[in-house]
């Protein structure tokens, strides 16, 4: 059994892991699999290069990429992590949260702030409550298989 993060490790993890470059990032080669180094301002048109540069720097330090010779490819971490998103954004969007117009890295900050808010400010509805602590569950076993020691970006389990 996965041991349960406490309210300031799950409110840590969810500001670490909620940059808009690192969302689209990992997801991104998650989805169409290694990008070229080079081709990164090509592949990630609606950031900045100071925001890639940013993001490729802060997925190295939680060991979320697999440098091979000219690209980046996701590791074991990397793809658990966009295990982690997938799951964030399909809970946001069946609860229509924030909106019911949103894009897939708006979602995910959207409803890790809301796991990063206290328990009593989530109020209470079954399902939504249910489906909530899904998520925040997979955010612990990643946490526990990934994260054991301090990094540069926060505090690790």
């Amino acid at each position: 059994m996965i041991p349960a993060l406490s309210h300031q490790q799950v409110h840590d993890m969810c500001t670490e892991l909620s940059s808009a470059g690192l969302i689209r990032l990992v997801s991104e080669i998650d989805d169409h699999g290694a990008i070229p180094v080079r081709g990164l301002t090509r592949t990630l048109t609606d950031l900045p290069t100071r925001q890639i540069r940013q993001a490729v720097e802060q997925a190295d330090a939680l060991g979320l990429l697999t440098r091979t010779p000219g690209s980046l490819s996701l590791s074991s971490a990397g793809r658990d992590l966009a295990d982690v998103y997938d799951a964030t954004a399909r809970w946001a969007r069946r609860h229509d949260y924030p909106a019911a117009l949103c894009d897939f890295a708006g979602r995910i900050q959207h409803t890790f702030a809301l796991l990063g808010t206290s328990a009593d400010a989530q109020g209470s509805n079954g399902e939504h409550d249910a489906d909530l602590g899904r998520v925040q569950r997979l955010m612990a076993e990643w946490v526990h298989t990934h994260r054991r020691t301090r990094s540069t970006y926060g505090v690790a389990a």
